[in-house]
């Protein structure tokens, strides 16, 4: 049989490739499910609520099956136009994506947010929907076995007929591996839509600016937190360095809404902003593979969530 061709035969699965994107109310668990699936980090994560604000893909490369994951913001009801803005993105996602996940945390009872957003999936009738109840590594299995009964009848109550429901701990990787496979049968047959290799198609200036999010965001728990917003000014190759030592320059503002917040992120003689600087630039340097130079300044835009202009100043 030496030098012969085998074609695999009719009867082989063909390649499925398509999107799918998880939704959830905010910090249920999303986007640790995103970069486990993945296997690196691709989305920002955060715990608290609403830290996703651009649609972040993570793409899942498999023998069978390319998954390529939206990560939208949480659904919520909005309180300001920023608020009115990332709902309108994440219903506009579901009409263009090929299966849902429906992220419900195992160690929190279904409650009205979740409720909002089933009534909201049933609306999108022909996109297949899988329960994923997120965090089962938090509780015990009657916990468990109870929830995934209540979503059962939550579905059934509203009509909505789930694909699959799928227990899974994104931080222990438990049943990570089971959900891809359940995921990729609902993927409609076709080649891969990105070249092997790829974990995400955002562009690498907006990827930098979420990671320096996350970080500020880390230690100002409960006093800021939706008021950060990052935008990367440029990012340039260091003139004048040896090929075998480059140095990537990247020049960041971190924008808060009022003069007062201003102290917070800053901190005392500046050591909160360092520390911001310090643990981002590793992960940046990870995602990059190059060392970096991270000049980032603090600046008030007032308002910024409220206001369409500086809304779209800082890309949203």
């Amino acid at each position: 049989m030496v030098g012969m061709s085998v074609r695999p035969s009719s009867d082989d699965q063909a390649h499925r490739a398509g999107f799918a994107c998880f939704v959830g109310r905010p910090n249920a668990g999303k986007s640790t499910l995103t970069n486990a699936l993945v296997g690196t980090k691709v989305a920002i994560t955060s715990g608290r609520p609403q830290t996703t604000r651009h649609t972040v893909r993570g793409i899942v490369h498999r023998p069978d099956a390319q998954l390529v994951l939206v990560d939208t913001p949480g659904l919520h009801k909005p309180r300001t136009l920023l608020g009115e803005r990332l709902n309108d993105l994440v219903r506009s996602t579901w009409g263009e994506v090929d299966v849902i996940g429906f992220c419900l945390p195992a160690d929190q009872k279904l409650g009205p947010g979740d409720r909002y957003i089933a009534k909201e999936l049933a609306e999108a009738k022909r996109t297949p929907k899988v329960a994923i109840v997120t965090k089962t590594d938090l509780v015990d299995s009657k916990t468990l076995a109870e929830q995934l009964i209540a979503i059962d009848r939550l579905g059934a109550e509203l009509g909505i007929e789930w694909a699959q429901i799928v227990p899974v701990s994104a931080v222990s990787g438990k049943q990570v591996g089971l959900l891809a496979d359940l995921l990729a049968p609902l993927l409609p047959e076709g080649p891969a839509l990105y070249p092997d290799g790829d974990l995400t198609d955002e562009p690498e200036q907006v990827m930098v600016a979420e990671l320096i999010r996350e970080a500020a965001l880390e230690g100002v728990r409960d006093e800021l937190p939706h008021s950060i917003a990052v935008v990367v000014e440029e990012m340039l190759p260091r003139e004048g360095r040896p090929a075998d030592r480059p140095l990537l320059d990247i020049h960041a503002n971190l924008y808060i809404e009022r003069p007062s917040q201003k102290g917070i992120i800053i901190g005392p003689k500046g050591a909160r902003l360092k520390e911001v600087g310090t643990k981002s630039r590793r992960h940046i340097e990870a995602l990059l593979g190059t060392p970096v130079f991270l000049d980032l300044h603090v600046k008030v835009a007032k308002d910024w969530q409220r206001d369409p202009k500086q809304l779209r100043k800082l890309g949203f």
